[in-house]
């Protein structure tokens, strides 16, 4: 009997040295890659050792440990759904065995908690670090920067607790209810994070449908599109012309003395504009013929096919929340894998979710950017300051740590939420969740609309040959636009 319990407890023991080996290289992948993204934007500095360096590679090693946890969270619904198919289909392999639920609960819940961590600690820790100069008074340096941060934290803390208190007072006022309010840890955090993930599916909510419909636009620019009665050589004949004026005239303001600074860099920018249009003509027209008539159709009907699958998926989900009260989302304490397939279709539904969940992901991310209030926090190639990548790093962690749970809200999956995941007050709520769905299917349905409606007239212009009339008549810039014009006229 002794040798059993030594051998069980041998087991375990070797069961939890597994997973914590694979969740470390998974996160040392993760952290790796997020470095390597981080770093391509960052804005290049010198490599003296001074101050403001320090702090600057602090605050570097917390975002990119942010970034990390943000890929973490957008890969573990496609991760559990994948294990979930694969010990169906392989239930007694031998070299699967440290697939199991225990691992993938363990990976939920370090993925919330490292979350909350980031959101709430190293995120705002690395903003004050970064703006604190120390108190007045004090010696200058580290020190005295980390002591004015630890006092701004507390501060922070007290407002958003108070915050909370206060709020949850106004909405739940029984007796139990105030009872809780002093309940640190089983209540505050819990309500605090809950919070948090709402607004987090709200910017979902809306940031995806812009992203789905601005996703044709993108791919658009990255691929060539189709020569559809257009002529590629009198366009890049009237943008030549353009080019060239305007090089004229940049000319005539930098000898004369009569211009001003101001006229001579719009000139730039212009210059800079036209140059790219003409790149762009160029690339169009050396481009080949499968890559003008065939990558480019073929690309559009994948991007259409994925945000039509998304919106029937979410109409089918409204009718199952009408009828059936287990369309619900609901978290799960259940640690069997393997046990049922969650997918109708098997293992090609389950392909079809994880890749409608990344595409999800990658539409809110391109419509977030897309938002004119979001627009500063852009990031551009080795000129983006840290109060910038702390933002976005932020902004991708309270997107990816809302994926998994609007995935489920939405109906894109039936697999349940693990972890403190499936804990949050406002997914039990049938009105949130209806209203949720109902909103994301008519925002989409209309983005789409409005995107392709813009789409085919824009093209009906250029078929006719009429944005070239707008071309010339462009008040920024009337001598190059009549010079294109008389261009366009000989060429014709």
């Amino acid at each position: 009997m002794e040798e059993d319990d030594v051998t069980i407890r041998e087991q375990n023991f070797h069961s939890q040295v597994r997973e914590y080996i694979i969740c470390f290289l998974l996160f040392a992948v993760l952290y790796i890659v997020s470095y390597c993204i981080i770093t391509r934007y960052k804005r290049k500095t010198d490599d003296q050792e001074d101050e403001d360096a320090v702090v600057n590679r602090i605050s570097l090693y917390m975002c990119t440990f942010t970034l990390a946890m943000s890929g973490g969270a957008v890969l573990l619904l496609p991760f559990s759904i994948i294990s979930n198919e694969i010990l169906l289909s392989f239930p007694r392999n031998y070299y699967i065995q440290w697939l199991n639920g225990s691992l993938i609960h363990g990976l939920w819940n370090l993925v919330s908690l490292f979350s909350n961590l980031c959101l709430f600690v190293l995120m705002p820790f690395a903003y004050f670090f970064l703006e604190s100069e120390g108190f007045a008074g004090s010696k200058k340096g580290i020190k005295s920067r980390v002591l004015e941060t630890f006092v701004m934290l507390f501060l922070l803390g007290l407002l958003i607790l108070g915050i909370v208190w206060v709020a949850s007072a106004l909405i739940d006022n029984d007796a139990a209810s105030m009872e809780s309010l002093y309940d640190l840890w089983e209540f505050y955090l819990p309500y605090l994070y809950s919070c948090i993930s709402l607004m987090g599916g709200l910017l979902l909510l809306m940031c995806t449908p812009v992203g789905l419909s601005r996703m044709f636009t993108v791919m658009g620019q990255l691929l060539v599109k189709p020569t559809i009665l257009e002529d590629l050589d009198d366009q890049i004949y009237c943008v030549t012309l353009q080019e060239e004026a305007l090089q004229r005239r940049l000319n005539g303001s930098t000898s004369s003395h009569s211009r001003s600074h101001g006229n001579a860099h719009r000139l730039n920018k212009e210059l800079d504009i036209v140059r790219d249009q003409r790149n762009k003509l160029e690339r169009r027209k050396k481009a080949s013929a499968w890559e003008k008539n065939l990558l480019y159709p073929i690309v559009m009907l994948i991007l259409l096919t994925g945000t039509t699958i998304s919106v029937l998926l979410v109409a089918l989900n409204i009718l199952y929340l009408l009828v059936d009260e287990t369309a619900m989302p609901k978290g799960s304490t259940d640690r069997g894998l393997g046990n049922t397939s969650l997918s109708t279709f098997g293992v090609v539904q389950a392909v079809v979710e994880i890749v409608l969940m990344f595409y999800l992901m990658v539409s809110s991310v391109v419509g977030f950017y897309s938002l004119r209030v979001f627009e500063g926090l852009t990031p551009r190639k080795d000129d983006t300051t840290m109060t910038t990548i702390i933002g976005c790093c932020v902004s991708i962690l309270v997107l990816s740590s809302a994926l998994p749970v609007m995935s489920r809200t939405l109906g894109i999956t039936r697999f349940d939420l693990l972890g403190d995941f499936g804990r949050f007050n406002w997914l039990g709520n049938f009105y949130i969740v209806l209203s949720y769905n109902l909103l994301f299917a008519v925002v989409t349905t209309l983005c789409l609309v409005r995107k392709f409606t813009s789409a085919i007239r824009e093209e009906l212009l250029k078929a006719l040959g009429l944005d070239k009339l707008q071309l010339s008549n462009s008040p920024t810039d009337p001598e190059s636009g009549k010079i294109a014009a008389n261009g366009h006229q000989k060429t014709l």
